[in-house]
């Protein structure tokens, strides 16, 4: 684990993000989240300050488990409306010349053919500073919206993600050679049909015929998030991601699932040092303790423990309109994000939360730690939570947009830069080469998007078709 802190923004294109009543802060930026500089503002502050990345949720499911309905959401402004974040990273590409654009995306409501083409896209359009964060979705509303029954069982929308992937894959990674686009005026050819191949399959869940409609981009493959740590998402994650987003109110819980995850990848011949790690986390900063603890309390008096608990239901799958604020939160079984529910409960068996006491803790950042202090306060909660977790950074949250970010820029990133554990520059080249060093902007063996990439030298005497074998 090197001892350099890597730093993401951690976003939605939407009012509210973890932070539910903040938008109604005098200081906050929020409610003007449809407008192009707010993003590109902030996109310029966070290339400053040296962040790897702007990493935005996504979704299309509305947040209607509390109480039954989405008034609390709607009323709330949690999550909702909901921008379309692919949108924001050509402008905001514009305006910066390192800073990479994580977005999420669903593998539950879009053609693989469809997908695979608007990342190459950004890929292109960004000089390859594009990653996705890959997710599966539980949201009944979201199903039912793009015309689905309703959201698929917990494990099955990982085996759909599998078949997913690997059509994304043979379309970045196999369906044109290298040096295919010959882009030669002389012979005016733009591309050597021999070494163009058009991808066929037919499988459980997708069936396609069809050439990937961009040559490649920088990356070809974009870099590869993913945030889930149920046990099968953590099986998800040793095979596919090259950086995982952990979120746990207990380091001890962060530090097993990071050990796990390594394991896996370990076991299927991957570097478990090439796997990073960002754990979510809120900063409030100010230039003494005293200062950024005024601040909390400034903060605390705006936030919305209602908006908070309409948060956790969804995310949960429980109801907790229900329940009373002193009732202690159980472990619940649902096909929601398991990974919510258990890291208050059965993760962190010797602490028993309150329904009160977890809308309170959710209520600003979401389920990470909030570090209050004076920079060096603050620099040193970073430190030891990475020390005694094993991750290599962390998703920053937002109390304000933009403050929180600015305030971390202007006063940790010095901070820690003088401790020596922060980048003083970026690295040239792409978003994967930024975080894994010269030579790196192609995903590398023996991850299975580099295998599909090997198929060129196997298959390329048999012609322009490719076929893979049906999923069973």
């Amino acid at each position: 684990m090197s001892k350099e802190i890597r730093i993401n923004a951690f976003l939605a294109f939407a009012p509210t993000h973890l932070s539910p009543g903040l938008w109604a802060h005098p200081r906050d930026r929020s409610l003007d989240y449809n407008s192009l500089s707010v993003w590109t503002d902030l996109a310029r502050t966070a290339e400053r300050g040296g962040y790897d990345a702007l990493f935005f949720a996504d979704g299309i499911s509305q947040y209607d488990v509390y109480g039954g309905s989405n008034a609390t959401g709607v009323r709330l402004g949690l999550q909702f409306p909901r921008l379309d974040p692919l949108l924001l990273i050509s402008a905001m590409a514009m305006v910066t010349e390192h800073l990479g654009f994580a977005v999420t995306s669903s593998v539950s409501y879009e053609a693989p053919f469809l997908f695979a083409r608007r990342m190459s896209t950004l890929d292109h359009l960004t000089r390859g500073r594009i990653g996705w964060n890959i997710v599966t979705s539980f949201g009944e509303s979201g199903a039912r919206a793009v015309g689905q029954q309703g959201a698929r069982p917990h494990d099955e929308r990982y085996d759909l993600a599998d078949e997913y992937m690997e059509l994304v894959y043979r379309l970045w990674e196999e369906s044109w050679e290298h040096g295919a686009a010959e882009r030669q005026r002389e012979t005016v050819t733009f591309a050597d049909p021999q070494r163009v191949h058009e991808i066929r399959h037919e499988g459980r869940y997708f069936s396609m015929q069809g050439t990937h409609y961009a040559e490649p981009s920088p990356q070809r493959t974009p870099l590869l998030y993913q945030a889930g740590t149920s046990n099968r998402g953590k099986a998800f994650a040793a095979q596919h991601a090259e950086c995982v987003f952990v979120s746990s109110p207990t380091a001890h819980v962060v530090a097993r699932d990071v050990a796990d995850v390594r394991q896996r990848a370990a076991a299927l011949g991957r570097d478990p040092a090439s796997v990073l790690f960002f754990s979510l986390a809120t900063v409030i900063v100010a230039p003494t303790s005293a200062q950024a603890h005024a601040k909390w309390d400034d903060i605390k008096r705006h936030v919305s423990l209602e908006g908070a608990l309409a948060l956790f239901s969804r995310w949960s799958g429980i109801d907790l309109s229900k329940y009373s604020p002193d009732d202690p939160l159980r472990y619940v079984k649902s096909e929601g994000m398991q990974s919510a529910i258990e890291a208050f409960t059965v993760a962190d068996p010797e602490r028993v939360w309150t329904i009160r006491e977890l809308a309170i803790f959710n209520a600003i950042g979401g389920k990470g730690p909030v570090f209050i202090g004076s920079p060096a306060e603050v620099a040193d909660a970073l430190e030891n939570w990475k020390a005694q977790t094993g991750v290599d950074g962390f998703n920053l949250s937002h109390a304000l947009l933009p403050g929180t970010h600015e305030d971390f820029v202007d006063l940790v990133v010095p901070e820690l830069r003088r401790r020596g554990v922060y980048k003083e520059a970026y690295r040239p080249g792409t978003l994967r080469e930024k975080l894994y060093g010269d030579g790196a902007a192609l995903i590398a063996p023996p991850h299975p998007a580099a295998l599909h990439r090997a198929a060129h030298s196997r298959d390329a005497q048999a012609g322009p078709q490719i076929e893979t074998a049906p999923h069973v």
